[in-house]
Parts: C-alpha cells; structure tokens; sequence
C-alpha cells in the first residue's frame, strides 16, 4: 500500500536563514575567480565584494554566483 503523506518540499539548510545568508564556512575558502584575493561579505545586499576586481558577485538562495558576468560592478554605485 502507497504512503499518502504529501513529500517533504521543506528547503535544504537552517529554516530561518534569509535569502542572502551564507555558511561562515564556506566564506573561509572562497575567493575572487579573477584575482584570487579574498572576498568581503556585504550581508545587507547579498554580495561577496572583491575590491581589487571591483565586482560584487550576488548570493541567491544562499549560493554565491562567482561568475564574473553575473557581478556587478562596483563603480555602478556612482
């Protein structure tokens, strides 16, 4: 006989993070693609910011896009 109870769609990872959350773990080893620096974490817009390359690359869902042409730039705030 089939189980009726409707599947778990509950997410991956602690149920109170926001959007822009980001394991502290995984901050530690992540570096700019281009320059290799290490990378600052703005929590307030979601960002892992890399001044040498003066990219902000965005976090969604909890996952950085370390894409270069996914970040933006940070002379865009002018």
């Amino acid at each position: 006989m089939a189980d009726d109870k409707p599947a778990d769609t509950t997410p991956a990872g602690p149920p109170s993070a926001e959007a822009g959350d980001i394991d502290p773990r995984l901050l530690e080893i992540l570096v700019c693609p281009l320059t290799k620096d290490t990378l600052e974490y703005d929590r307030q817009r979601a960002e892992l910011i890399s001044k040498k390359a003066q990219l902000a690359y965005p976090i969604r869902e909890g996952i950085p896009i370390m894409l270069p042409e996914e970040a933006r730039h940070l002379d865009d705030d002018a």
